[in-house]
């Protein structure tokens, strides 16, 4: 099934990231798509620019007011199609720099968090593309951009 039978839905995902481990945030059940996988801090783009949107889903999931987190990069939009859910998800990927990983407390979407190396996210059962979209940010971030 081509992604024209697919419904199309444009999403945030937001990577933060502290002496070089990014946060992995446990979805509850309370979310519509993907409960207790594990995944960056997402939101569907809304009316928003796609930055201005991840910023507000790291202020509205994690507390961290939006102009703390230092942009590091941003990765085109990438098409994750899913024919279960009959969904082609079009993520927009950051990657930005955290201070104070402590300072991160969660609202009711996610269940748990852990700072892992990128390495290390295939360890986890993430919602679809997440080790493709960080790894599209830290291409970028190589390339300066």
């Amino acid at each position: 099934m081509g992604s024209g039978h697919l419904e199309r839905r444009e999403v945030v995902t937001a990577f933060l990231r502290h002496d070089g481990r990014v946060l992995l945030v446990r979805r509850s059940g309370r979310v519509g798509t993907y409960q207790g996988r594990w995944s960056g801090i997402s939101g569907y783009l809304e009316d928003a620019a796609p930055l201005d949107q991840a910023l507000r889903e790291v202020e509205e999931e994690t507390g961290i007011p939006a102009a703390v987190p230092r942009l590091v990069s941003a990765a085109p939009p990438l098409k994750v199609e899913d024919a279960a859910l009959g969904r082609c998800w079009v993520v927009h990927p950051f990657l930005f720099e955290v201070d104070d990983p402590g300072a991160v407390r969660l609202d009711w979407e996610n269940l748990e968090l852990c700072w892992v190396l990128p390495r290390e996210i295939g360890e986890y059962p993430t919602v679809p593309a997440l080790a493709e979209a960080l790894a599209a940010c830290l291409e970028r971030e190589a390339v300066g951009g």
